[in-house]
């Protein structure tokens, strides 16, 4: 099974690592007792975020939802619903493992940061310096075009631009015309990658780019890119890298490019909705799964990663304290701002090329260095901050950290490609962590 079409230990168990203090049980939701209050966060608001997403499961939208909230030092809420496999009736747990594609992307761009701050890459760097495949790259005249009617580049391709999704690079589904063939013929599927790294760099390279470097934003093959200039700089296997300098440091033990035989019972089912049915189906079943039981030959950067509720609040809170966690600091402060604030030109921002749902869901929306970072919030549908950050996942994770509420939101489900306009569950969620806010 394709790892993807496009492109948690009850806290029982857990109480002082996952919410410290007493527990207290109430409608499947786990709080630290007396904390919720504590940090500015209703009880009693709260039991509508557990209704909310029980709604989703009632309606057949998604089996089951995991969902985390951290506000001041704690996690407030931790939530547990529905199924792990639906059909065989498993329930989930608080130490599921999802498949987490997308939310991949930030974690590379933390180790490249991480190289960043060692002086073996800048961001201002040429690519080429470690992906020699891209020495001659040429740009699409018409994007849509023959791939035989191209110009010389005018810029060369920067590790900024890949982490800004600005290096003219396409996924399939973000492509057209011959260029959207020519990336499916030669098998450049980011996490649904089976070929070695220097025979995916070999093959990106033989195409040309859909626009000229630092131009505008383009959701793309870049992050896999990225994961492939990491390895090299660092002389290591992706893998290895982000086990040794974030994995390890911040206590992930559950995330990795793969589930190993003695964690497979954890792994969730992911499905997809049947497009006459209306259905969901077993999309990828962890019996027969290429996430399952050893590594894969493409480590992706964009999309390989699989990780549980907990292990994502730890690389977020990271996040959100600057680059520290529990004493470990795995980026300087002044990285992580860098990171999560607004990294788009106007003509970047203003010539992007999404579909219509996904142009409105982005509206008030720009970039950081491998997250979304919320740039005008008047224009958005959101009740959140400026500044906040985050990405989601290809089957329906979320992840977003506000600054300004010192808040950081985590939803993980497992269906592919969830219509964020009929049934938009991340902006529901979010909707509802924030109406809970009671300071």
């Amino acid at each position: 099974m394709n790892r993807s079409l496009a492109s948690v230990l009850l806290c029982l168990l857990l109480a002082t690592g996952c919410v410290g203090g007493n527990i207290e049980i109430n409608s499947n939701a786990i709080w630290a007792s007396g904390r919720a209050d504590e940090t500015g966060v209703s009880r009693e608001r709260l039991a509508k975020l557990s209704d909310g997403m029980q709604d989703y499961i009632n309606r057949g939208v998604v089996p089951g939802v995991v969902t985390l909230i951290y506000r001041q030092g704690h996690v407030v809420h931790a939530d547990v619903l529905g199924l792990r496999d639906r059909e065989a009736g498993t329930a989930l747990s608080r130490d599921t493992i999802f498949r987490i594609y997308s939310m991949t992307k930030p974690v590379v761009s933390v180790a490249t940061m991480v190289l960043v701050e060692e002086g073996k890459v800048r961001l201002s760097d040429p690519v080429t310096r470690w992906l020699p495949e891209f020495e001659k790259l040429r740009v699409l005249k018409d994007p849509a075009g023959p791939l035989n009617r191209t110009v010389a580049l005018t810029t060369p391709i920067t590790v900024r631009d890949l982490l800004t999704h600005t290096a003219g690079l396409a996924y399939s589904f973000t492509a057209t015309g011959p260029l959207h063939d020519a990336i499916v013929a030669s098998e450049l599927g980011g996490a649904n990658t089976n070929i070695a790294p220097d025979e995916f760099m070999r093959r990106l390279g033989a195409l040309p780019l859909r626009h000229q470097p630092g131009t505008r934003w383009h959701y793309s093959l870049a992050s896999d890119v990225l994961g492939v200039l990491v390895a090299r700089a660092s002389g290591q296997p992706l893998g290895e890298f982000l086990r040794e300098r974030i994995f390890d440091p911040l206590g992930m033990d559950d995330t990795g490019f793969f589930v190993p035989e003695e964690k497979l019972a954890r792994l969730a089912v992911n499905y997809l909705r049947d497009g006459e049915t209306g259905e969901l189906k077993v999309f990828d079943h962890p019996s027969k799964s290429t996430f399952a039981a050893e590594p894969p030959v493409f480590e992706s950067g964009g999309g390989g990663l699989v990780s549980t509720a907990d292990d994502y609040m730890r690389f977020a809170r990271m996040l959100l304290q600057r680059g520290e966690l529990d004493g470990v600091r795995v980026l300087s402060r002044k990285s992580v701002e860098r990171m999560t604030a607004d990294s788009l030109t106007e003509q970047e921002r203003t010539l992007r090329e999404l579909p219509p749902a996904f142009e409105r869901a982005y509206r008030g929306q720009s970039f950081g260095l491998g997250v979304r970072v919320l740039s005008e919030l008047g224009l958005t549908a959101s009740i959140s901050s400026e500044g906040t950050h985050g990405w989601g996942g290809a089957a329906g994770t979320w992840y977003f950290v506000d600054p300004t509420e010192d808040l950081i939101g985590v939803l993980m489900v497992q269906v592919m490609f969830l219509d964020d306009e009929k049934d938009p569950i991340r902006q529901d969620f979010g909707t509802l962590v924030y109406q809970a806010i009671a300071d």
